[in-house]
């Protein structure tokens, strides 16, 4: 199966010689703009939501992005001096393979250049398990379990969810292909990293034994105002130097509307105020992990000349305070 190479530069709206802070900030710029949450076109803002959190998995991570930037747009021609770019050890076309059998998946939110190349797909979660025939002439052998990537936005993991997930199974002997489809439950509260097992959708059991499992680890999505650990969630606010100094009370949002927070006086950028009970769901358990800020103090890029004079005014007055005072 042909895959198309995606230009993660292009799908971010930035140059090759960006830097992290630049890609972060056209992320959040894109995320904000496509989110399946404030779109207009739920759909389409689906699929681009998508597409610009698989550019972001890539070109945020400095390893991913040496790796990205190695392949290059000539990834799959011959002259291209690259041959472990063109077929990856282990990995079947947009997928990947185990024992004799490729695998193909769509559903999981990740494209088949992603899949191939950066998801990790293509572990086996466990061996083979065989066990011997009446007549000791043969053996019957359970199907190899398989794991790949499942890309879960925090708003599914703060809800639960389904998604339907096709997988196409190729024999590479016969070429016989199977496709199935089948309903994944996402778990409210799934952390990142947690494995959903799906029971029977592994490789294909011989001799009358079972088929092997499937187990999709859990990506969370990359978020325009949080990023997770665990059940808690993590929010940068930029805040005003006067606001650290004086206090302010502010509004910030979380995943089941905004909420008010008090910012202390003479509060530290890179301090963290935490919210309890307004992170994700811990499992059924009914209760939540907490929401924290991260204060970062921010400094006006341009001033007026009546803001440079206060601010000159505060220096000299900064100056005259003696430091018992």
């Amino acid at each position: 199966m042909a895959v198309d190479f995606k230009d993660y530069y292009q799908t971010l709206g930035i140059g090759k010689s960006a830097n992290a802070a630049e890609i972060k900030k056209a992320f959040r710029k894109l995320a904000r703009k496509y989110h399946p949450d404030v779109a207009k076109n739920k759909t389409t803002a689906e699929e681009k939501f998508k597409e610009i959190n698989e550019a972001y998995e890539v070109l945020s991570d400095p390893e991913k992005r040496k790796k990205y930037d190695t392949l290059g747009v000539d990834w799959d021609k011959p002259h291209a001096g690259h041959p472990s770019a063109r077929q990856p050890h282990g990995h079947g076309a947009g997928g990947f393979q185990a024992g004799g059998e490729d695998f193909h998946f769509t559903g999981t939110g990740f494209s088949d250049f992603f899949e191939q190349y950066f998801s990790g797909a293509g572990r086996y979660s466990g061996g083979y398990e065989s066990h011997g025939t009446a007549g000791g002439s043969a053996q019957a052998r359970r199907g190899q379990d398989i794991e790949g990537d499942i890309l879960v936005t925090l708003e599914e993991s703060m809800q639960g969810a389904v998604r339907s997930i096709s997988m196409q199974t190729v024999n590479r002997e016969t070429g016989q292909t199977e496709t199935a489809t089948f309903h994944v439950r996402i778990p409210l509260g799934v952390q990142d990293s947690q494995r959903i097992r799906v029971p029977g959708h592994g490789g294909t059991g011989s001799g009358g034994a079972p088929d092997g499992d499937l187990y999709l680890r859990v990506r969370h999505a990359a978020h325009p105002d949080f990023t997770s650990k665990d059940a808690h969630l993590y929010h940068e606010l930029d805040i005003a130097p006067w606001d650290a100094v004086l206090g302010v009370e502010i509004q910030i949002p979380s995943l089941d509307g905004s909420l008010k927070i008090r910012i202390p006086k003479g509060s530290k950028n890179g301090q963290q105020l935490r919210v309890r009970e307004r992170g994700l769901p811990k499992g059924k358990s009914g209760n939540r992990g907490d929401l924290i800020a991260i204060l970062n103090i921010t400094i006006p890029d341009k001033l007026s000349s009546e803001q440079k004079k206060l601010w000159e005014q505060l220096r000299e007055a900064s100056k005259a305070t003696k430091p018992n005072d």
